[in-house]
């Protein structure tokens, strides 16, 4: 008999500043569907499905290295969101074009991925991924 998880969804919270040119990018742009929304007095915020989430911890070793795969300097703050994509080049393009900043064109790694990275609305760093083969735990 297996144990039930204890955490059952991760929730990545962003504020950002302007909150509907975010809404418009993560929601219209990038495709994440909007699962519900909800306002305070003077305030709103909206969840979107992301897909599978996971939580990848890496030592600051690491994070340098995927950084200099992916850019070829370190760039990331202590946070970078991953998100799997079908056409990570495709994707890269149209995020660009709705206002993203493109800080490394999609790459081909050392673990088979085509990665890009893009500094994205909500100051937000993102890697977009898209397998190239089998192996699949790493961004």
């Amino acid at each position: 008999m297996s144990e039930q998880p204890a955490v059952h969804e991760l929730r990545l919270v962003v504020t950002a500043a302007d909150y509907d040119a975010a809404l418009r990018f993560y929601r219209d742009v990038l495709g994440l569907p909007e699962r519900g929304a909800f306002s305070s007095p003077g305030g709103r915020v909206t969840i979107l499905e992301a897909g599978r989430a996971t939580l990848e911890l890496t030592d600051p070793h690491h994070a340098a290295f995927i950084d200099d795969v992916e850019v070829g300097r370190r760039v990331a703050g202590h946070v970078r969101v991953a998100f799997r994509v079908d056409d990570s080049a495709g994707t890269t393009a149209k995020l660009a074009a709705a206002g993203a900043e493109v800080i490394a064109e999609p790459t081909r790694t050392p673990w088979n991925s085509l990665n890009s990275r893009l500094e994205a609305p909500g100051a937000l760093q993102l890697t977009l991924f898209s397998e190239l083969g089998d192996d699949t735990d790493a961004d």
